[in-house]
């Protein structure tokens, strides 16, 4: 386990406990909104959605500083707003047009900005952790004093790329924060049916590197861990696995009615919603009031509005476009 945080450690201003509920909302309301455009058919392709999940993503990405990577999942829309991905590329590379963060050829699954800090997202399982280790060398390797943090499931842990990548930064001393949400569900499967240890970090120990586990649905609990990972991977003492036990509310994706999990389940989980919960601290500790929270509601519809009036107005790709953007070796 990772040593606790030391007394010297900055801790959270009210402005940033307050930057991050406003992104957390940001997140939540940007999947509900594009769920319902997804029934309205106003969208292509699928989406796979993360409502439940935000304080992750939100508790990771708070910690990173500019010339930081990220490396997400099938699931990438949190992780691209909490990175700073702007909501109106979102949005316009959703609706497949031209102007979206990947040029309308990435849609939902493949979402990303290496300006902002964000790979395009890849939508095989666990694909993302070998690119990981790799960023994370690069920055070594050019003396960057930059990690890279790297989300994925608890079942991308039960692939080959996986167990290689994280063995690889771990010789090197990689500078790479292996952050695995899990959310107890592969698509449908469970996590106790594919995994004998009760911990995705206890894996840690098999690469001498260390291993946390945190409640993921508390923001400020896992950005503290990040924090810690953070500075042990810029300080040249290589990567942390750090598990972050979290809950998706909604089924794997839009066509998943999530009838493999007990409706007492997702019930119970739905009780520790992250958002309803820092909204309570923070309302319990006057940081923020009633009319704070409906004022941030109200920006962030106008907002997500916006971004979806600009998109249905932007053009799309046109077929030569096809041509562009790809390697040849």
């Amino acid at each position: 386990m990772s040593e606790p945080l030391p007394d010297s450690e900055a801790k959270l201003t009210t402005q940033q406990r307050v930057v991050m509920y406003r992104r957390m909302l940001l997140c939540r309301m940007f999947e509900e909104r594009v769920y319902y455009l997804f029934l309205e058919g106003r969208l292509p392709g699928t989406i796979h959605q993360s409502q439940g999940q935000e304080a992750s993503a939100v508790g990771v990405c708070s910690v990173l500083r500019s010339g930081d990577m990220i490396t997400s999942t099938h699931r990438p829309h949190s992780h691209a707003i909490a990175r700073g991905v702007p909501v109106t590329s979102l949005m316009a590379e959703l609706f497949a047009k031209d102007t979206g963060c990947c040029r309308g050829k990435g849609g939902s699954m493949h979402v990303g900005d290496r300006d902002a800090g964000m790979l395009p997202a890849i939508a095989i399982v666990g694909g993302g952790i070998p690119l990981a280790s790799g960023y994370a060398l690069a920055f070594k390797y050019l003396k960057q004093p930059n990690i890279v943090a790297c989300f994925f499931g608890e079942g991308a842990t039960n692939i080959g790329a996986f167990h290689e990548a994280v063995n690889m930064a771990a010789i090197w001393d990689l500078p790479v924060v292996f952050v695995c949400e899990n959310n107890k569900y592969a698509a449908s499967t469970a996590v106790e049916k594919v995994m004998k240890v009760k911990h995705v970090s206890e894996r840690a120990q098999a690469y001498g590197i260390p291993g946390e586990t945190v409640d993921g649905n508390d923001v400020e609990i896992t950005y503290y861990a990040m924090q810690r990972a953070a500075e042990r991977a810029r300080a040249g003492k290589g990567p942390t696995l750090l598990e972050i036990e979290t809950y998706r509310f909604a089924g794997h994706s839009r066509s998943d009615p999530g009838h493999y999990r007990a409706a007492e389940e997702v019930a119970s989980w739905k009780e520790r919603d992250p958002i309803a919960r820092y909204e309570k601290q923070l309302s319990t500790e006057a940081l923020i009031t009633p009319e704070d929270m409906a004022g941030f509601k109200a920006a962030i519809d106008r907002e997500l509005e916006e971004a979806i009036h600009l998109a249905e107005r932007d053009p799309s790709p046109k077929p030569e476009d096809c041509l562009s953007d790809v390697f040849v070796s």
